[in-house]
């Protein structure tokens, strides 16, 4: 997914990470002040590095901009013949690094892998590559903060932060990027100043940068509702949903139980979900809003999600999920949609790729994913909350000199190379003939490719996001470039948008019953009594208390927007 020019509003400018805990004692057991992590808009904007966008490649589909800062990711339909080198000279200075990264997949062998060492080559560094598995990443991070046993450069997922106490943390295990990055001094690093500067918010504490960001994009969207064009375009019904009113007619007309097939799976998600566009109340990573008085109100308070919740289980009642999603069974949610057991579905917009349209045509070569275009509850009402630019960054160890880092962000330089240079091709697919070759325009992995390249080097940097053709399918880069065009124009910033707001984690508890209780009404196995008494507790249990926090954070800091 990509990104584009554009500095944020003002609102953007106000960085906090909030980390609550018993505070600290010094020698005579009085309280000492901790480090909070939060950032006035003055010390960001003296901390975010400029934004010099790059020109050296030309996407196919060109950036478009949208609403509020959002635009689209650029598009590559087939990668440049020949493709520019966006570095010159000597990268590394001959150094070796410990590396820790997540990986969501098989991780490759380390010794003996030939990917890892044409890149090590080419950055004239030995990263020393350390994947491990993203499921359990989490928990791996803790003993390793804990023992002061952290490597030499580490991406840390911003979910991981409150367990980790991130805005005290900080400071003492990571080096200070602000004398490296901040301001015009990122020019030496021309594809890191390619980054755009939402990407670098949330990569600043306590007034000073710390993180690279990873995967950055100005389009973030939580997800969409796709659907199978053409099981619709055999039954004869129309994909224009203005309005829930639309979408319930689909149901009744794509249903036939007894022929095995359904017009949806589950259309609500968890807490998450991505009915929260369509009856516009917040997302879970951006749960507040202001209710008529211009006090803070919790996504579990609005009556946009009372109205979700009845709606769904209207949905459910009237027979239009398949059982399995009435089960609450979401293992093989992705079977269901290839195999056109329903029709309708509820999925992140990771999904819609090349890998995608190889699992879907297998299973029916007609097979063709589609998102609708984004609608309201009732017609006009169509808006998504943006995300954050970056939702991973990458730290350097703060044990490194001042050599060291200089070494490590000329690498961070090279892996952020962009889409359609030399050397994105060689980090991301290694050597021609041996890891890839070009077919139809673009890399394709050959065997031994297949078995030692994952995503390893591009979770410590990493160029802005790309839509880019997959197994060959380069219509689904032409259909998904559009709907995201269409998209933008209907974001809007959440309040406390760019803002990295740690919650104390005395509340961590307080979402777990709320997901259960919207897991059993959404289903209609509870009545919609049960969310207002869950509502009730959820905020004697420490939400009323959670808004005083934020209302904390409000009254120094704003809102974010």
């Amino acid at each position: 997914m990509g990104t584009s020019p554009g500095l944020s509003r003002r609102g953007l400018l106000a960085s906090v990470a909030v980390v609550a805990a018993a505070p600290l004692l010094d020698a005579c057991g009085s309280p000492k002040p901790r480090n909070e992590g939060t950032t006035s808009d003055t010390d960001l904007t003296r901390a975010l590095p400029a934004y010099v966008p790059s020109s050296v490649v030309k996407p196919d589909i060109p950036v478009v901009a949208g609403a509020n800062g959002a635009s689209t990711d650029p598009a590559f339909l087939s990668y440049p013949a020949n493709p520019p080198r966006t570095v010159t000279g000597t990268v590394g200075s001959g150094g070796s690094y410990a590396t820790m990264t997540p990986l969501w997949g098989a991780i490759p062998p380390s010794s003996g892998n030939a990917y890892y060492d044409a890149v090590n080559k080419a950055l004239g560094t030995t990263l020393k590559l350390q994947p491990a598995d993203g499921n359990t990443y989490a928990d791996l991070l803790p003993p390793l903060f804990a023992a002061d046993k952290l490597p030499d450069w580490i991406d840390i997922p911003s979910w991981t932060t409150t367990k980790l106490n991130f805005g005290e943390a900080v400071a003492t295990k990571f080096a200070d990027l602000t004398p490296y990055l901040a301001g015009d001094k990122v020019k030496q690093y021309p594809n890191l100043a390619a980054l755009s500067t939402n990407a670098w918010v949330s990569g600043v504490w306590n007034g000073k940068l710390y993180g690279l960001p990873i995967y950055s994009s100005n389009a973030v969207i939580a997800g969409a509702y796709f659907y199978r064009k053409d099981i619709f375009d055999k039954a004869g019904v129309s994909p224009e949903v203005k309005s829930i009113d639309d979408l319930e007619a689909i149901g009744k007309a794509l249903t036939n139980a007894a022929a095995g097939q359904w017009a949806f799976d589950d259309l609500f998600g968890n807490d998450a979900g991505y009915i929260c566009q369509v009856f516009d109340f917040p997302s879970t990573g951006y749960p507040w809003t202001l209710d008529p008085a211009g006090k803070l109100q919790h996504r579990y308070e609005t009556d946009g999600i009372v109205e979700a919740l009845n709606w769904h289980a209207k949905l459910v009642k009237a027979g239009y999920l398949h059982p399995d999603a009435v089960a609450n069974n979401s293992k093989n949610a992705k079977q269901r949609f290839w195999s056109g057991k329903v029709a309708v579905c509820a999925d992140g917009t990771g999904a819609w790729n090349g890998d995608d349209f190889k699992s879907g045509t297998a299973a029916n070569p007609q097979y063709n994913r589609q998102a609708f275009k984004l609608f309201g509850a009732k017609p006009g009402d169509a808006k998504i909350q943006i995300g954050n630019g970056a939702a991973m960054f990458s730290y350097l160890n703060k044990k490194l000199s001042e050599a060291q880092i200089k070494e490590l962000l000329s690498v961070a330089n090279y892996l952020a190379a962009p889409y359609g240079s030399a050397e994105w091709l060689t980090v991301n697919f290694g050597v021609t003939g041996t890891h890839f070759t070009m077919t139809e325009g673009n890399p394709l992995l050959t065997e031994q490719g297949s078995k030692e390249i994952a995503t390893t080097f591009q979770f410590l940097a990493c160029p802005a996001s790309a839509t880019t053709v997959q197994s060959g399918a380069t219509q689904v880069v032409k259909d998904y470039a559009a709907w995201q065009a269409e998209a933008v124009k209907h974001m809007v910033k959440p309040l406390f948008y760019g803002m990295n707001v740690t919650e104390p984690q005395q509340f961590s508890s307080l979402s777990q019953p709320m997901m259960d209780t919207i897991t059993d009404v959404k289903l209609g196995r509870k009545p919609i009594s049960a969310w207002t008494d869950a509502v009730a507790n959820w905020r004697r249990q420490g939400g009323d208390d959670l808004r005083k926090f934020y209302d904390g954070i409000r009254e120094k800091y704003g809102t974010g927007k």
